[in-house]
């Protein structure tokens, strides 16, 4: 036998198995090499760019420092926040914070504002440029987190460092409005410099229609206005809808809807100034109530034109608001899905809303129709069939 080869029987012992030493130092050499190294940066860019989750690029970031380097050229990032620190310890007061808005809606702002000052306030902390670390050393409440060794940092912070981002979506970890059980709402909020368009969805309790099937068996011994248009109130709105506080409720969500998505785009200016690549922004909640959402035009105009907060609130002062509202007791949805006291409302500037009765515009349908998925998609467009309400709104 050689020197430099060894030879072992084969387990099978048809033919002996050689060593040789020259092939394991290259297995050992290639086994040494980081096959990253091979990639070429605009690989591991798309790479990146499919987690988009801004703490898993952190963790990239601290692997070495080679994706040290190209992590901040991701243009594709996703900013979950975890939890939302409040830097004023004390109750707020109701309707503190905010002004009060003027005209016919000024009593129903009242009522719903000082449900909205903490969550919003909380908001506005979590946004700031100041560190969420230094608010818990001032004794603010931490929701969310219960270690005091984590430090937190605002999303302002955490993208300082990112030069190249074009698609940014931030993720709140619940909605700003508190509602309950039962009850849907949902928004689509669209801005430049102030809204453009918003789309609410409501109702007031979402139920099978297998249960309602069930109680529809047993006669009902007061029927009402939609028995009599067999089963359907005719598209109409129904006297009742005025007189037993339904447009009052419905008129609270709007407000409410409306100063939550204000807030939201008042606070995302400092992240829009910094970051001139962004062709797109969606601030969002875990709970999917609100979206507040800038394409490519919007952000430019945010930019460039001077945002008008209103009075001393952190939020953005909104126009004078036309608004189209459609009704229905009850709406059947394809799923097994009732949804009682349907409620749509298209919302638009007044002065773009009269700009296009005059010039005969854009329909409701293109904007409004397609604003959410499925099952609310169809929700909407059977709400849309129906004869609407107008309502105006001053600015506040």
């Amino acid at each position: 036998m050689s020197i430099g080869a060894v030879g072992a029987a084969d387990p099978d012992g048809s033919r002996p198995l050689r060593w040789d030493p020259e092939v394991e130092e290259e297995t050992e050499e290639e086994e040494g090499i980081d096959h990253f190294d091979r990639l070429p940066d605009s690989v591991l860019l798309v790479i990146f760019n499919r987690i988009g989750d801004v703490k898993t690029l952190g963790r990239c970031c601290a692997v070495y420092r080679r994706f040290h380097a190209l992590v901040p050229l991701v243009d594709d990032v996703v900013v979950p926040v975890d939890c939302v620190i409040s830097d004023d310890p004390s109750p707020a007061a109701p309707g503190g914070g905010f002004d009060k808005p003027h005209g016919v809606f000024s009593h129903f702002a009242r009522l719903v504002l000082g449900g909205l000052v903490k969550p919003l306030e909380a908001l506005g902390q979590m946004l700031s440029p100041a560190s969420c670390a230094d608010a818990v050393a001032r004794k603010s409440a931490l929701f969310s987190s219960s270690s005091p060794e984590v430090s937190h940092h605002s999303p302002t912070e955490v993208l300082k460092n990112f030069k190249e981002i074009r698609r940014l979506r931030i993720e709140l970890p619940y909605g700003e409005l508190g509602v309950d059980d039962g009850i849907l709402l949902k928004w689509k909020a669209e801005f430049g410099c102030t809204l453009e368009s918003c789309v609410i969805l409501g109702a007031s309790s979402v139920v099978s229609s297998l249960s309602m099937s069930a109680k529809s068996s047993e006669p009902d011994p007061n029927p009402s206005f939609q028995d009599a248009c067999g089963g359907d109130d005719c598209g109409n709105i129904p006297e009742s809808f005025y007189a037993d506080g339904s447009l009052k409720r419905r008129v609270v969500w709007t407000i409410s809807s409306l100063i939550a998505a204000s807030a939201r785009h008042y606070l995302l200016h400092p992240i829009v100034a910094d970051h001139e690549t962004l062709e797109s922004l969606d601030l969002t909640d875990a709970d999917g109530q609100g979206l507040l959402t800038l394409d490519r035009r919007q952000l430019q105009e945010l930019r460039t034109k001077p945002v008008m907060s209103s009075g001393s609130s952190h939020r953005t002062l909104l126009p004078a608001l036309s608004m189209r509202l459609w009704y229905a007791h009850q709406l059947e949805l394809p799923g097994e899905m009732v949804l009682k006291g349907a409620t749509l409302l298209a919302i638009r500037p007044s002065e773009e809303q009269m700009g296009e009765a005059a010039g005969g515009g854009v329909s409701d349908g293109c904007w409004v129709s397609d604003t959410f998925e499925e099952p609310y998609r169809t929700a909407i467009r059977m709400l849309m069939k129906r004869k609407t309400c107008n309502l105006e709104m001053n600015s506040f």
